[in-house]
């Protein structure tokens, strides 16, 4: 059977079984929420309006996934009479967000049509440019001269398509100037509405941001949205980069990588545009607060800092807040083998960040509270020694989370990490976990924030979040994180498994031994060098037989890799 012109890659029963077996669901707060009842009515308005953005910034990142992601939703949305099949794969479709996607278990995305395949480069590229096509367009642009081309197709702010025998960048605000001007519109609408003057500020500037081909509107729309703490209404417009697996390839070649450091071309992956709504949870929001009088604390105490700017000084420039959210769009629902938990933004390429611009940091509610309690336990009788079982409660996990998004905000800036090409995120979410566990006894001591048996907790409950389902692939750089720690851990005794496949935890040597490999991070990204990472990378990803056996144990209790977001308003 066809569908819009190409058959099915998955059969009606391949397709039930992960739409009504693999799929776990996360359920968003609806008109009933408290804190919805208690806004103004100009608020509900201005939410009216932000929800209608949102729905069209999710236009946008559809087109920048792959160039027939909008044919297949309109013929899915259309299509009058659905049969089974087509039911099903619509589904599938709306947790992937697109026609295609990595499930967090399989090594190859999983494709719901024949011959609609997922690129390096997803749509940001000519779906049918390889990777040595581009970096030899890209040497023998640079050889004629054509610097400021090349500087612009490799910025994160363009579609990039042929123009003859060459590559042509088209700037954002060209390519989806339609899209822009309507998304503008409404923050316009929401901005007159709210009254709440911070909220509306930034909703001016980032409406503008939309408009102008300026990055500087972009950092000033970044520069209010991070001062934003007591606001209600939760709005953010993300412009995250792990979709284009294409650009960062460019360190790969060394001719090309040359030529590029030569004339001091600035190298970024392509931005996907998310957006998310919500709003925010006040005692929430109240504990992550406490954590913030720690990052200049830690600043000092980071390995090499003498080396490298810290981002992070006394009188840091951060805002973190707890969302109930209402929705998440476009990059944020492209559920493929995961959905963010939280999120610490600008990243360190935008110009708002280098500029001296604050940090927000937002964490998603609904996310963390979907888990399966059941099959937790059963995970801890299958493969955790019965000592530890006490220690391992869920909710510990957002302590690590805090930490981890926090770690973000410390180390070397951006031109360390991005020179990494390839594998910059990878190492860039590693070190960022390793910095949460290294520092969480020493912060314990100083701040009087945790006791020894939360300190065990948060351990415990983190060492098995890093029981993986699968290998990871490098395209999911949170996972290889995962596998990398677990690995070292294993290797220097702090977690090792008995005859019987049971984990156990030396406690005692968790904090020491996490400084040591985030000392060895930190060199990597010191090195600017994409090969001292590669070879990083290649050390501790190793799968093992205990990975295989855990990946197994993981199987066997069933798998939901897949997710349905459940939306109310």
């Amino acid at each position: 059977m066809t569908f819009n012109g190409y058959p099915f890659n998955l059969s009606l029963e391949e397709l039930t079984d992960i739409v009504d077996n693999q799929t776990r669901e996360i359920e968003f707060i609806g008109p009933d929420n408290e804190t919805y009842l208690s806004l103004s009515d100009n608020d509900k308005k201005a939410l009216t309006h932000l929800i209608k953005a949102a729905k069209i910034i999710n236009d946008v990142a559809l087109e920048q996934d792959h160039p027939l992601n909008h044919a297949f939703k309109t013929a899915f949305e259309n299509e009058p009479n659905k049969t089974p099949l087509v039911e099903k794969a619509y589904q599938l479709f709306k947790s992937f967000n697109g026609v295609a996607g990595l499930n967090g278990i399989d090594p190859k995305p999983v494709e719901i049509f024949k011959g609609v395949h997922q690129t390096e480069g997803k749509n940001f590229y000519p779906q049918d440019l390889s990777v040595d096509e581009f970096h030899q367009i890209l040497i023998k642009m640079l050889k004629n001269g054509k610097f400021d081309d090349v500087q612009k197709i490799l910025s994160n702010r363009a579609m990039v398509r042929r123009k003859g025998d060459v590559l042509e960048a088209i700037a954002y605000t060209t390519y989806f100037a339609k899209e822009f001007s309507l998304i503008s519109n409404e923050l316009e609408l929401a901005a007159h509405y709210t009254t709440d003057e911070l909220l509306k500020d930034y909703l001016s500037w980032q409406a503008q941001a939309f408009l102008q081909e300026n990055e500087d509107m972009d950092m000033l729309a970044d520069k209010h949205w991070a001062m934003m703490q007591n606001n209600v209404i939760e709005f953010t417009v993300s412009r995250e980069n792990y979709e284009d697996e294409l650009t960062g390839t460019v360190f790969d070649n060394d001719e090309l990588k040359n030529l590029i450091q030569s004339f001091n071309i600035e190298v970024n992956a392509k931005d996907t545009l998310g957006c998310r709504v919500g709003l925010n949870n006040k005692q929430g929001t109240e504990l992550i607060l406490k954590s913030k009088d720690t990052l200049p604390y830690l600043s000092k105490k980071m390995p090499y800092a003498d080396r490298y700017t810290q981002k992070i000084e006394k009188d840091a420039k951060q805002t973190m807040i707890d969302a109930d959210l209402i929705t998440l769009t476009g990059d944020y629902a492209m559920c493929r083998g995961g959905i963010t938990t939280a999120q610490n933004l600008p990243n360190d390429d935008k110009l708002s960040v280098k500029t001296g611009g604050g940090r927000r940091n937002v964490y998603h509610r609904q996310v963390r509270f979907s888990y399966d309690k059941a099959r937790a336990q059963q995970l801890l009788n299958r493969l955790v020694d019965p000592s530890l079982h006490p220690y391992y409660q869920h909710d510990m996990a957002h302590h690590f989370v805090i930490g981890h998004e926090n770690g973000h905000s410390l180390g070397p800036d951006s031109s360390y990490k991005s020179a990494l090409g390839i594998y910059a995120h990878t190492l860039e979410e590693h070190k960022a976990n390793t910095i949460s566990i290294a520092f969480f006894e020493d912060v314990a001591k100083t701040f009087g924030t945790y006791n020894d048996a939360q300190i065990k907790s948060i351990y415990t409950t983190w060492v098995i979040s890093l029981f993986l389902r699968a290998k990871p692939v490098l395209s999911k750089p949170h996972r290889v994180a995962d596998l990398i720690e677990f690995n070292y851990l294993r290797a220097h005794d702090v977690i090792f498994f008995d005859v019987d496949n049971k984990l156990h935890i030396n406690f005692d040597k968790m904090a020491p031994v996490m400084y040591q490999l985030l000392e060895e991070t930190i060199e990597v990204q010191l090195s600017k060098s994409p090969q001292k990472a590669k070879e990083f990378i290649d050390k501790w990803d190793e799968w093992s037989e205990i990975s295989e056996y855990i990946a197994g144990v993981q199987k066997s209790l069933g798998l939901k890799p897949y997710i349905r977001i459940i939306t109310k308003f």
